[in-house]
């Protein structure tokens, strides 16, 4: 199994590859829970969401294209979790309560965007470093993680309004930046 990458860990999952799955679960979980912990302080949730992500896994192992979309199984696994965690907040919305952000760590870049400044490289990934935390937050959401205005709101516990200005704020210093 080790030799395997992750996209074949997730062919063999579509068959009802238990190992497969336990592998991949070992290799994933501690990135994505990190990457759901920054962006929601209550564990309860994280832990909830980390669970349907997998199950999501389990279940739906043929439904990822891979490849044919110019897809990673790494990148198909945050979708999940990432719609999971927007849908945990809609729960808890409904039920009065505020979901609660991580604050963004000044001193120590995190992690993701360590590689995103390594997949964005030059003068984007410059650019990118110099944005706002705020807008940067809004950009990684709607641009990499491919939320809408609406999901990117409920993930950054921000009004809508709001993100549509960071956004628009981000997408103006990054012309500047790259003119």
């Amino acid at each position: 199994m080790a030799s395997l990458d992750e996209a074949q860990l997730v062919r063999r999952i579509a068959r009802g590859d238990r190992a497969a799955f336990e592998e991949l679960y070992r290799r994933t979980s501690p990135w994505l829970a990190v990457r759901l912990r920054r962006r929601c302080a209550d564990q309860q949730l994280v832990a909830e969401v980390m669970q349907e992500t997998y199950l999501a896994v389990w279940r739906a192992g043929g439904a990822f294209a891979g490849d044919a979309v110019n897809g990673t199984a790494v990148g198909w696994l945050w979708t999940i979790a990432a719609r999971r965690l927007v849908d945990g907040f809609r729960r808890q919305a409904r039920h009065a309560r505020v979901p609660a952000v991580t604050a963004e760590a000044a001193s120590v870049p995190a992690a993701e965007d360590d590689a995103l400044a390594s997949e964005v490289g030059g003068t984007v990934g410059d650019a990118l470093q110099r944005l706002a935390p705020e807008l940067r937050q809004v950009l990684q959401a709607m641009v990499l993680d491919g939320l809408s205005v609406r999901e990117t709101a409920l993930l950054l516990g921000v009004p809508e309004g709001t993100v549509k200005t960071r956004a628009r704020r981000a997408r103006i210093a990054m012309r500047e930046a790259l003119s």
